[in-house]
């Protein structure tokens, strides 16, 4: 099921991106403490049952079971009229409801596709051993905070966050740290931290296509057996994978030579080139992920 971190409705009607004006929609969101997610799926299909008999159509949904909140997506002809699909399906009317942009919502929580079935889930709970380690950057966050002010940057840093978090949750990664213009998160395969990253870059373009400021990042990714304590992860996995994020240039994917032996396929690799990074006395080879 699509789970999302906390979403401030207010924002997504105020954050706007370029090009032609999108569709309007509605976003509400529901305080469901104590509901489990099969609970928050049971509803939803039921508001699919009913919504044609009010010209109303649910697009997706999110919940966040930690918090215990959840938010829908629906094309409806206002507000109450979407109220009265989840009054007569399930009881579970929603606290707030705004008229937000698909544009906006996109940027904040990923582009639109149909919930994943509950059973697709996975305890973000990892066993000790060997991992993979993914960073994200934002290139050049110093000067867009400079150039956009400090409450647009904040927005945009969100908008990353929710489209890393997305493809984190769909290949099954689990963030251990925001880095303030980033995310570092761990995968158990090499294939699922590879494919998610493409994913990642993949996402961003899709961003920038319509967005007023765009946003570019560059991932780095290394494979080994980290060191783990207090909930966060060390060692030279971790220092690799993040030294090749910053090595990496705009909307680049730069990987360990373990992570190319492990994926096992040259050709999604290109530009193996040896590189000096900081803290490590020898070149290290890397190479740049195609798309």
């Amino acid at each position: 099921m699509p789970m999302q971190p906390f979403v401030d409705l207010a924002a997504l009607k105020l954050y706007g991106g370029g090009g032609s004006k999108p569709m309007p929609i509605f976003m509400d969101r529901h305080e469901l403490t104590g509901t489990s997610a099969a609970d928050v799926a049971e509803a939803h299909r039921r508001d699919l049952e009913v919504q044609d008999e009010y010209g109303v159509k649910f697009l997706t949904y999110w919940f966040d079971q930690r918090r215990g909140t959840a938010f829908c997506l629906v094309d409806a002809p206002d507000a109450e009229t979407a109220q009265c699909v989840h009054r007569e399906a399930h009881g579970f009317v929603a606290g707030e409801i705004v008229e937000v942009s698909l544009s906006a919502v996109e940027a904040f929580l990923g582009r639109i596709f149909d919930p994943l079935p509950v059973q697709s889930q996975t305890n973000c709970d990892m066993d000790a051993g060997h991992r993979t380690i993914l960073f994200t950057d934002i290139v050049g966050s110093t000067d867009m905070t400079s150039r956009v002010g400090d409450r647009m940057a904040a927005e945009l840093v969100r908008a990353h966050d929710g489209i890393v978090r997305r493809s984190l949750d769909h290949f099954i990664g689990r963030e251990v740290k925001h880095t303030g213009d980033g995310i570092m998160a761990t995968f158990e395969s090499s294939r699922s931290a590879v494919d998610c990253a493409v994913a990642i870059q993949q996402e961003f373009a899709h961003f920038r296509c319509t967005a007023a400021e765009p946003i570019h990042v560059r991932v780095g990714l290394d494979c080994g057996e980290p060191i783990e304590d207090s909930n966060d992860l060390f060692g030279s996995t971790v220092q690799l994978a993040a030294r090749l994020c910053a090595a990496a240039a705009a909307d680049q994917i730069l990987v360990s030579g373990n992570v190319f032996r492990e994926y096992d396929d040259p050709d999604r690799f290109s530009h193996a080139k040896r590189r000096r990074l900081k803290g490590f006395s020898k070149p290290i080879l890397a190479f740049s992920l195609n798309g």
